[in-house]
């Protein structure tokens, strides 16, 4: 198993990229170029973000691609919103459960490596 694959934050934005791609198939035709799209690159970023970090040298790069995760899931967080608000989509969705426990994860990932790198 490779060290990210061991990771919470990346299993659970794993599950993430899944719950989007299956969402956006549902969205409007109209709009496979445009919202479905944009949401499926930032869900992929996260984990793939997570990924990179983890096989990078050391915590100092680590900690930066995890804040680029960090940015890719509250850019997706903003455009689930948009989705509900186009009603694309219902406000109760398990994308925003997964979202919001990826979010707490890699918060908690993020203050390791803090502590690790100072």
């Amino acid at each position: 198993m490779k060290p990210h694959e061991q990771l919470d934050a990346w299993k659970y934005a794993m599950q993430l990229v899944k719950v989007v791609y299956q969402m956006t198939s549902t969205f409007p035709l109209e709009e496979r170029y445009g919202l479905a799209q944009q949401m499926r690159r930032a869900a992929v970023s996260i984990p793939s973000s997570i990924a990179e970090g983890a096989g990078r040298n050391g915590a100092k790069e680590f900690l930066n691609f995890i804040g680029i995760a960090r940015g890719s899931l509250a850019e997706l967080e903003t455009q689930l919103q948009l989705a509900v608000m186009l009603d694309f989509a219902p406000p109760d969705h398990i994308a925003f459960e997964l979202a919001d426990r990826a979010g707490k994860l890699l918060t908690g990932l993020h203050k390791k490596l803090l502590t690790i790198n100072h």
